[in-house]
């Protein structure tokens, strides 16, 4: 394999050796303590710079008020915070004590946080006065009054599991993804996936633009930590400081979702902004509209942009450079240390060209599992293969065309409309600045396609007709939408999310 095996390790010696995530951190900041692990980026005010002295002192203080309040092995904290140096104190210093990690939406209602929480069955939250509802809270005002703790090395303990992911899908019902891997760093599991493709530099600073409760964010930002790598963390995504970030910290990758991409891409001026730092841009979390990767693909050159499918539960990954786009649009690649195939409802495989749900099964059992709380975990078939609900189908050369979640699939009159089809032809249009399409009730089609659409010009929206003219020269008429609707900015996470199923009842 072509690149640079990111170790983990202070010595090479043994590729599977493993270290305990809090001993990583130990280590690091030994070997180096006044070299910066992470900048953190915010909203407003100067940038904050944190030291490896820093980052193992401190997470070490709130391990021990961690540990104090109830925290250790067997146990899960969930950590509420916002995009910040504290977020990684709180994670860093519940692995130190020997829990595991559920990084949580700090702002949603009472009502979607109590049900999460429930579901979860942590023992504290690491949040606002109000983030834990019926759960112990540890306080941002706490975490700062730790630093007259003692700061030393605590006993060495591996969390197991490290992680959850608190996520409510496409359902609108909280469930918790716990992946089973125990919080120790093992070199040969973490590769950037780049590295099958093209040579990769020693020095890759990251910027991380997601939120830190969603996996781009928060499983990318502290794997890059473990691999000493910087990391620079936008305090909240916003395109044209994102490329200001770029240029000032020489970044040399970052993952984001189409959203971000489409954004960046639409920054004026940017064909001549210094992008030249970049060695790989990744995308993942959706579909991607072909003008965005074209856009990219200019912007950074071919070999330099990847296009991945995978999921929180980790069952599996497809993986594409940009010159395989090129003979392949559309595509999100082929299986990356993955097998895929594509099976209707009876669990028949399906040939190439027709869509049917996407199994996945890793080529090398990893010993990775997941299971669902709060929902019923799908179960693998009798060869491996498992599937979350995503919809596709395969070409002749393997290549994996995600469609759609099968929830979010539109059957209006009778045919199949799949929404992120119709949301990147219409993306395409430039006075549209970001765009939704859903499924609502209706008497004559069952469910009629709607578009929300967000202006790029609030004040200046384009015509229903103008809309609808575009839309038909590029899509067979039944998956034209019938209505649209405009607001100044679409209800998206922080994470590039919308909730389908909430906008569509609203609606109905």
């Amino acid at each position: 394999m072509a690149g640079r095996l990111l170790s983990l390790l202070v010595t090479a010696t043994d590729v599977d050796q493993s270290i305990s995530f809090g001993r990583r951190i130990t280590d690091l900041a030994e070997a180096h303590p006044d070299a910066i692990a992470l900048v953190f980026a915010p909203i407003e005010g100067d940038d904050r710079p944190v030291t490896w002295r820093e980052l193992d002192a401190r997470s070490s203080q709130v391990a021990r008020l961690l540990a104090s309040r109830g925290a250790g092995l067997g146990t899960m904290v969930a950590v509420a915070l916002p995009n910040s140096v504290d977020h990684f104190y709180a994670s860093l210093g519940a692995w130190k004590a020997g829990a595991g990690v559920i990084p949580m939406r700090w702002d949603v209602p009472a009502w979607e946080r109590d049900r999460l929480l429930e579901t979860s069955g942590v023992v504290l939250v690491v949040g606002d006065d109000a983030a834990g509802g019926p759960v112990p809270v540890v306080t941002r005002a706490e975490l700062a009054a730790t630093v007259h703790l003692d700061a030393s090395p605590l006993p060495d303990v591996v969390a197991n599991p490290a992680q959850g992911i608190a996520s409510s899908g496409s359902t609108g019902r909280p469930k918790i993804i716990i992946n089973s891997l125990p919080a120790e760093a093992i070199p040969s599991q973490i590769v950037a996936m780049p590295s099958h493709f093209n040579e990769l530099p020693d020095d890759l600073p990251q910027l991380i633009p997601a939120p830190l409760y969603h996996t781009n964010g928060f499983r990318i930002a502290h794997m890059q930590l473990f691999t000493d790598q910087l990391i620079v963390v936008m305090e909240k995504f916003d395109a044209a400081r994102a490329v200001d970030l770029i240029e000032q910290y020489r970044i040399a990758c970052f993952s984001a979702v189409p959203t971000m991409l489409q954004r960046i891409a639409r920054v004026p001026g940017i064909g001549s902004r210094d992008l030249s730092s970049i060695v790989y841009v990744m995308q993942g979390g959706a579909a991607t509209p072909d003008w965005v990767v074209e856009a990219w693909l200019d912007l950074i050159g071919d070999e330099q942009f990847f296009m991945s499918y995978g999921s929180s539960e980790g069952v599996g990954l497809a993986l594409l450079r940009g010159d395989a786009w090129r003979t392949h649009r559309g595509s999100t690649g082929r299986g990356y240390r993955a097998d895929i195939k594509i099976l209707d409802g009876d669990g028949r495989e399906l040939p190439p060209g027709e869509i049917g749900e996407i199994y996945m099964r890793h080529a090398e059992d990893t010993g990775r599992r997941f299971e669902y709380l709060g929902a019923d975990t799908p179960l693998p078939t009798a060869d491996g293969f498992t599937s979350i609900g995503d919809l596709g189908w395969l070409d002749d050369d393997g290549y994996l065309y995600v469609a759609d979640r099968r929830t979010d699939m539109i059957v209006t009159g009778g045919a199949n409309v799949f929404p992120a089809e119709v949301e990147a032809a219409l993306s395409e249009h430039v006075e549209v600045g970001d765009v939704v399409v859903v499924g609502i009730t209706d008497p004559e089609w069952g469910r009629r396609v709607h578009a929300i659409v967000e202006p790029a010009d609030p004040a200046d929206p384009p015509s229903v007709e103008d809309l609808d003219a575009f839309v038909r020269a590029r899509l067979t008429a039944y998956k034209v939408p019938k209505t649209y609707e405009f607001l100044d900015r679409l209800p998206r996470t922080d994470a590039g999310k919308l909730n389908r199923n909430a906008l569509a009842e609203e609606r109905a």
